[in-house]
């Protein structure tokens, strides 16, 4: 009875060893990196399709390749590449002369050994100051 007993209390313990064990195994065969080069070198994200959104990213090292899922944002700055990661400070006045607002940015981040100008300036039109009200809805306040 009383190795009945231990059994009983034995058992949960073996099956939890168990199945623990085979989740280790699961994660290990997800992870399909068996290469021991450590000095990849990446080239840029090429979309599949027009200029961005889902892609793949080539990598070589020594005598390997692989390619890489990657994503390019459609609302990325063409001029300095997805992989160019900038902090820029607010706009800056009006230039009379040109018409045009500049500011500039500091490179934040370089991903994939990304080659990144470590400033770059950004300039767009200058708004009129005067903007125009939006119109009276129509049925209301006309008799």
């Amino acid at each position: 009875m009383q190795v009945r007993g231990l059994f009983l209390l034995l058992l949960p313990l073996v099956l939890l060893a168990a199945t623990t064990e085979a989740g280790k195994n699961k994660k290990e065969k997800g992870k399909k990196d068996t290469s021991q080069c450590e000095d990849w070198r990446w080239g840029p994200c090429i979309p599949n399709s027009k200029d961005c959104g889902l892609g793949y990213r080539e990598g070589t090292c020594k005598d390997e390749s692989k390619k890489l899922k990657c994503k390019i944002p459609c609302n990325w700055k063409k001029k300095f590449g997805a992989d160019c990661k900038y902090k820029f400070e607010s706009w800056g006045g009006c230039s009379s002369q040109t018409g045009m607002k500049t500011r500039s940015g500091i490179l934040k981040k370089a991903l994939y050994n990304a080659q990144c100008e470590q400033i770059v300036y950004m300039t767009k039109p200058c708004t009129s100051k005067i903007k125009s009200k939006s119109k009276a809805k129509k049925g209301k306040g006309k008799d």
